[in-house]
C-alpha cells in the first residue's frame, strides 16, 4: 500500500519551505508574514479562484474563522498589493525545494512505478514555453525581441515534468525561468536553461534511472554530453536540416544496405496505418573527429488507403536500438508531446491562467507567481493519484470544471474545519460511498 499525501500533508510541507523565507522589509511596518503573502497567492491558483481571499475576509469579518486560515494556513489575509509588494523582491528558488521532497515522496510512496516504462525508465521531458508577454510592462528579468522599431518583452519558462506513455497525469519539477544572467552579454535561451537544470538537479533525477526526451534543440554535442555526463540518457528529435553529417552517415548506410528496416499494419477503427521503422546505430551527432557517437531511430506512419504520409519524425539517442527495442525508444521520443499537451496547454487553458499577467513587479513577482501557480497544479496531481476522496469526486463530477465550480461556491459561503472535512462534505452530499481506506 502506498502512503497517502494529503492536503494537508502537502501544505505542511509547503508551509515549512514558506517559513524560510527571507525578510527583505526594513522598516516596522510588518503587520502581514511574508509567508501569508506567499500561501495567499498559492491559495488562489490552488482554488483556481482569483476571488478566493476577498470571500475569506468577509467570511472573517461576519463568522470570525475563513477557509483561508483553515486549509492552507494563513493567520491573516493580505491585499492584494501587499502580496505583489511582499512577494516582488524574492527569488522563485526560496520555493523550488518542495518539488523535489513531492518527487522523492511520490518515488518513496510507489506512486513513480505507474511513471516507469516497460523498460523501467522514467521519462523527463524538458520544453520551453513563454507565459508573459507586452509591449508596455516589462521588468530586468524580462527577455525582448524586436520588430523594426516595436520591441515585445516576455517571459519564458523550461517546465520538464515527468512523464509516460497511456498516463494522462505528468508530475512537474523544478522550473528552470529563461531570464538574463549576470555576466551574460547575450540574452538567455532554452538551450542554455537546460543546461542549468541539469547542472542544478542532474544528481538528484538520475537517480530515478530517467531519460531525457527534448525537441531538436535540444539534440547538439555540448548538451547530449552533459546529458550523459549527470548519468541520465537521452531520446532527442534529431531534424535533418540541423544534423546534415548525421543524415549523410544515414544515408551512406542505407545505400550499403546496413541501415535496419521494417513495416507494421496497425488498424485504427477505420482504416489501417503502415508504421515503417529505420534504425542505425553509432553514427556521429555532428561533423569532426571528436563526434559523439548516437544511435538514430525514424518513425513514419502512412495511410494505408491513400498513400499518404501522415507522421514522419526521427530521434538520437544512447539507448541501444535493435528491432526488440526501436518501438519502445519511439513510443518514448513521441511522448514529448505530452509536455505540451498535458502540462502547458492544461496550465493555460483549464482554470490556472498561466499567461494571465497575475502581478509583474520590477523583479521576481512573475516568476514566483508562476512557481506557485506550478505547485498548485502539481498538488493537484498528487492528490488525485494518492488521495482516494480526491479521486472519488474528481471521478464523480467528471468535468474538471464543475469539481472547481463546487469548490469556489462551497468556500465562499460555508466554513470547513479542514480538506478533509471539505471533501467528506463533499462526498455526503452527492451521496457517495466514502474510500474504504483512504490512508
Amino acid at each position: 500500500m502506498t502512503k497517502r499525501l494529503s492536503l494537508s500533508k502537502l501544505n505542511h510541507m509547503l508551509q515549512t519551505v514558506l517559513e524560510g523565507l527571507p525578510e527583505h522589509r526594513k522598516g516596522k511596518n510588518t503587520i502581514y508574514l511574508i509567508r501569508d503573502a506567499a500561501l495567499g497567492a498559492f491559495s488562489v491558483f490552488f482554488m483556481q479562484s482569483a476571488s478566493f481571499l476577498a470571500h475569506q475576509e468577509n467570511m472573517q469579518s461576519q463568522a470570525g474563522h475563513n477557509n483561508a486560515a483553515s486549509l492552507f494556513g494563513l493567520e491573516t489575509i493580505p491585499s492584494d498589493n501587499q502580496i505583489r509588494n511582499l512577494l516582488d523582491p524574492l527569488s522563485p528558488e526560496h520555493i523550488f525545494p518542495v518539488f523535489g521532497e513531492v518527487a522523492a515522496l511520490l518515488k518513496e510512496s510507489g506512486e513513480l512505478q505507474a511513471f516507469r516504462t516497460d523498460q523501467g525508465h522514467i521519462l523527463i521531458i524538458l520544453d520551453g514555453t513563454q507565459y508573459f508577454s507586452s509591449k508596455e510592462i516589462h521588468c530586468d528579468n524580462c527577455s525582448h525581441r524586436s520588430h523594426g522599431d516595436e520591441t515585445t518583452y516576455f517571459h519564458a519558462v523550461i517546465t520538464p515534468v515527468i512523464a509516460v506513455p497511456g498516463n494522462s497525469r505528468v508530475i512537474v519539477l523544478e522550473p528552470e525561468f529563461i531570464v538574463p544572467q549576470d555576466g551574460h552579454e547575450k540574452q538567455d535561451c532554452e538551450r542554455a536553461a537546460a543546461k542549468r537544470w541539469l547542472e542544478q538537479y542532474g544528481t538528484r533525477y538520475a537517480a530515478f534511472k530517467a531519460t531525457l526526451l527534448g525537441d531538436d534543440l535540444f539534440c547538439n554535442q555540448p548538451l547530449c554530453e552533459l546529458i550523459l555526463e549527470k548519468k541520465f540518457n537521452f531520446i532527442l528529435t534529431c531534424k535533418p536540416d540541423s544534423h546534415p553529417e548525421l543524415y549523410q552517415m544515414v544515408a551512406f548506410l542505407e545505400a550499403n544496405g546496413q541501415v535496419e528496416q521494417f513495416s507494421e499494419r496497425v488498424w485504427k477503427g477505420k482504416h489501417a496505418e503502415i508504421y515503417t521503422y529505420r534504425y542505425v546505430q553509432d553514427v556521429p551527432l555532428r561533423a569532426g573527429a571528436n563526434a559523439l557517437k548516437v544511435n538514430w531511430c525514424e518513425l513514419s506512419i502512412q495511410h494505408e488507403t491513400t498513400g499518404k504520409i501522415t507522421y514522419r519524425n526521427a530521434w538520437a539517442t544512447h539507448h541501444p536500438i535493435t528491432r526488440t527495442t526501436v518501438k519502445a525508444i519511439v513510443q518514448a521520443g513521441r511522448t514529448r508531446w505530452k509536455v505540451e499537451n498535458e502540462n502547458n496547454n492544461v496550465l493555460k487553458t483549464k482554470g490556472y491562467h498561466f499567461e494571465h499577467n497575475f502581478g509583474h513587479g520590477t523583479q521576481h513577482l512573475a516568476t514566483f507567481l508562476l512557481t506557485l501557480n506550478l505547485l498548485a497544479f502539481l498538488f493537484h496531481t498528487v492528490l488525485d493519484l494518492t488521495d482516494a476522496k480526491y479521486k472519488l469526486l474528481r471521478t464523480e463530477l467528471r468535468v474538471r470544471k464543475t469539481f472547481f465550480d463546487d469548490l469556489r461556491a462551497l468556500t465562499r459561503y460555508l466554513f470547513f474545519e479542514s480538506w478533509e472535512h471539505l471533501m467528506d462534505f463533499m462526498i455526503a452530499n452527492l451521496k457517495l460511498s466514502p474510500p474504504v481506506d483512504s490512508s
